[in-house]
């Protein structure tokens, strides 16, 4: 038997929203650096949708200038206004309209806004759809070279030192490869404080990934932090920290 229970709706939320005539939410990815990586799904997703919520309309008008797409609504969602804008886009995505997120780049949610409207669609049992895409976060995983069987994503390092050196120490004792997000102004800082923790420890410092001037530098944070000394940092940086007492890269037979 099939019934109308708040159960039935949690189970099958696709199917009951999609018997009321409901519209959905859409987190859709968006490239990180080159526009090129917008998958196929993802344009569609924003070529079909009745309106468009965004972190920054003027950076997704111009993703969308670039795939030929015009006449729009466009509705800003970023961490200042999520909380009480995520109720009147639920509102519109109840009454039948199709809502598609995006944030500036990469994923909604990782390190970006998304989490409240997630929450509140769920809330309202309202489908959502996570459209895959472009990350950071395993893009430089990918190309660090180092082990990539269980990791350990700490989104972006704290900007004051006492909790920085904090965090870096507990990465400093784990096993798993830990992923941070870092500014290029305060990269050398960071590099400092890991050096005074531990020198030789293996890291990667993945700049401007999927851009021009991509680059990934690996060795020892001593090594590194001679080579930044020297250059000034640019662009944005994902920062890696190989785990304790991993040597090779891969993942480690069971």
């Amino acid at each position: 038997m099939v019934g109308d229970s708040a159960l039935d709706r949690k189970s099958s939320p696709a199917g009951y929203a999609s018997s009321l005539g409901m519209g959905k939410l859409q987190l859709v990815a968006s490239p990180i650096g080159n526009l090129g990586d917008i998958t196929f799904r993802a344009a569609e997703a924003l070529k079909n949708a009745d309106v468009i919520a965004c972190e920054d309309t003027r950076h997704t008008s111009r993703l969308l200038n670039h795939l030929g797409i015009k006449g729009k609504e466009l509705v800003a969602l970023h961490e200042h206004n999520e909380q009480q804008r995520s109720g009147q886009l639920v509102a519109r995505a109840l009454s039948g309209e199709t809502i598609a997120y995006v944030s500036d780049a990469g994923m909604p949610t990782i390190s970006d806004p998304g989490f409240r409207i997630v929450r509140a669609s769920y809330e309202a049992d309202l489908l959502v759809e996570v459209l895959p895409g472009a990350c950071a976060v395993v893009t430089a995983l990918a190309g660090s070279g180092m082990p990539t069987d269980a990791f350990y994503f700490g989104g972006f390092l704290p900007v004051k030192s006492g909790r920085r050196l904090n965090e870096l120490s507990v990465a400093l004792e784990r096993k798993e490869t830990s992923i941070y997000y870092e500014s290029p102004h305060r990269l050398l800082k960071t590099l400092n404080a890991l050096c005074e923790l531990e020198p030789e420890r293996e890291i990667c410092v993945a700049r401007e990934l999927t851009k021009k001037f991509e680059s990934f530098h690996r060795g020892q944070a001593q090594e590194i932090r001679s080579y930044f000394s020297e250059v000034t940092p640019r662009g944005e940086i994902t920062f890696l920290i190989q785990g304790q007492g991993r040597r090779k890269a891969g993942p480690t037979k069971k």
